[in-house]
């Protein structure tokens, strides 16, 4: 029996093919999830399943390979955003013990023609996994398309332009992040470390394919933990700071972690999509989200400045002193 899901279920198929009334259902939906809890669930979100089959094998193998091997993809001072980041390389802001996973980072490959192709960093690939590339690429496009469709919804929620958000990601530095949480007996831990500390996500949202066990969990707005089950089918996406920051705190960026359950017996695996606004974008609150009743709260900022300040809080870039 499939179990039920904690969070809001909503259908993209609404939105995507239903009529008017179906549409608006979706966007309430939608918005409300975000509003309440900070995530969503997906139905019919229209990513590439064989991509997503695809992607986790190639990960899988590459994980598998000796660390000697694998460091020899880390990028050293993580600056960008791409590549392999060992264990211990990164931890929650205002979080001192580094979280137990290693991860990859695959970000976009736009066409020669984009104006904002010179200023992404490349990629890195595994030779000793060839296919790696082309799975992972495959996925980051379907996952593209799906985004657009949610950022209109939540656009429409909000009462602004429906391509208010949408346009934002085109030349956006968004990342797939590949993780591999280690099974209970695997590494000694330092006390206090999870598999993920607490946080909030730093991006506009985040797109999460099912992930291979459990252990995702949400702090309520009463101050609870709440588990996110890894349900077939569906897709989990969450509001991050950003959207945070452009709706002036009407979606709130909900803080999440991942913790081993009691039971598990090996590694989990994972693979969030953090959707980002192209590097000049200028993050502003909307003016639908500031009035009398919720004063503005946050000044504007690019998203790259944005993002390498709190790349900077999470150990991902070393030096703070670089970003003004």
């Amino acid at each position: 029996m499939t179990p039920q899901q904690t969070i809001p279920v909503v259908d993209l198929r609404d939105f995507t093919e239903g009529d008017e009334e179906a549409r608006q259902r979706f966007v309430r939906g939608l918005g409300d999830a975000f509003v309440e809890f900070g995530f969503a669930a997906v139905e019919n979100h229209g990513v590439d399943p064989l991509a997503v089959a695809d992607t986790y094998e190639t990960i899988r193998r590459f994980f598998a390979l000796p660390a000697q091997t694998k460091t020899r993809y880390e990028i050293p001072g993580g600056a960008g955003q791409r590549g392999y980041a060992s264990f211990g390389r990164e931890h929650a802001k205002n979080h001192s013990v580094a979280d137990l996973k290693e991860f990859w980072h695959v970000g976009p490959e736009l066409a020669p023609q984009h104006p904002l192709r010179q200023r992404m960093p490349p990629n890195v690939w595994p030779e000793e996994v060839p296919e790696f590339r082309e799975a992972s690429l495959r996925l980051c496009q379907s996952l593209d398309r799906t985004a657009a469709q949610l950022l209109r919804a939540l656009a429409s929620y909000l009462e602004a332009d429906e391509e208010a958000f949408a346009h934002m990601i085109d030349g956006g530095n968004s990342i797939l992040r590949l993780i591999r949480y280690p099974g209970p007996d695997e590494v000694e831990p330092e006390p206090g470390a999870v598999w993920a500390a607490a946080h909030e996500d730093i991006n506009l949202i985040t797109l999460l394919v099912e992930a291979t066990d459990p252990g995702l969990e949400l702090l309520r707005r009463d101050g609870t933990w709440m588990p996110i089950r890894p349900i077939p089918g569906q897709l989990i996406a969450d509001a991050g700071d950003m959207l945070q920051h452009l709706t002036n705190g009407r979606i709130p960026s909900t803080t999440h972690r991942v913790l081993a359950p009691p039971d598990a017996r090996g590694p989990r695996y994972s693979m969030p999509y953090f959707l980002h606004p192209h590097p000049d974008c200028m993050l502003e609150p909307l003016p639908s989200c500031v009035g009398p009743d919720r004063p503005r709260q946050w000044d504007g900022i690019t998203a790259e400045r944005y993002l390498n300040r709190r790349l900077a809080e999470i150990g991902l870039l070393e030096a703070a002193d670089e970003l003004d």
